[in-house]
């Protein structure tokens, strides 16, 4: 996929508002890679479903796109295809797609512990008899080299147990406590002046430049 910065200036002004350019850099460098893990292999090979942003101009669609567990294929390297089943006929996401094959993915394990992986993407749609073949009930089938990186699943709740993310910030609760991954040696220091847990994670000295 052809490369391009990861930030753009919208997101670097807001980073440098908020002293966050240090962690986003640290994140981009440690995290972001092109070839999926084998964790990134099973929790996509154990999803059900995933959601799918796409745009074009003005119409932008997000939608959620569902199956069997292993509906969604791991094809290579950092490549992975989807089948388009009979839908509602608007071809919102497929049109969007035809016209800008940029897209986002995000799978989610609603667990409240399992990280989140987002994807972004160029995408191709593939109508040729043995593509279609390899998906069971499939009318087309979407395939997209990816970027991927890793999220913290620190405000996901955990919908299998019935448990609300420990995470969110609720009146006369306090500072809520630090996620995992503030307390990585390549993020700690980085961490932004203000952030709320500096203190719980013992961090007195201002931020490493």
């Amino acid at each position: 996929m052809k490369e391009r910065p990861f930030f753009h200036e919208g997101m670097r002004e807001l980073q440098d508002r908020f002293d966050g350019r240090r962690v986003a850099d640290a994140i981009e460098s440690h995290r972001k890679h092109h070839e999926f893990s084998e964790e990134d292999r099973e929790l996509i090979a154990a999803s059900p479903f995933f959601f799918i942003a796409t745009a074009w101009g003005e119409y932008t669609d997000c939608s959620m796109k569902s199956g069997d567990p292993g509906f969604v294929r791991v094809t290579g390297p950092g490549w992975l295809e989807y089948p388009e089943y009979d839908g509602n006929s608007m071809y919102r996401t497929l049109g969007n797609i035809a016209r800008n094959p940029t897209v986002g993915l995000l799978f989610v394990r609603f667990d409240g512990q399992s990280r989140r992986m987002r994807i972004n993407g160029r995408a191709t749609i593939h109508d040729d008899a043995a593509t279609l073949a390899t998906h069971h009930g499939a009318r087309l089938v979407v395939r997209i080299e990816c970027e991927i990186y890793p999220n913290c699943p620190r405000y996901v709740p955990d919908l299998i147990g019935q448990r609300a993310s420990p995470h969110v910030p609720r009146p006369g609760q306090g500072t809520p406590p630090a996620p995992e991954w503030k307390h990585r040696d390549y993020l700690r220091d980085l961490l932004p002046a203000d952030d709320p847990h500096r203190p719980e994670l013992g961090l007195t000295d201002s931020p490493k430049t």
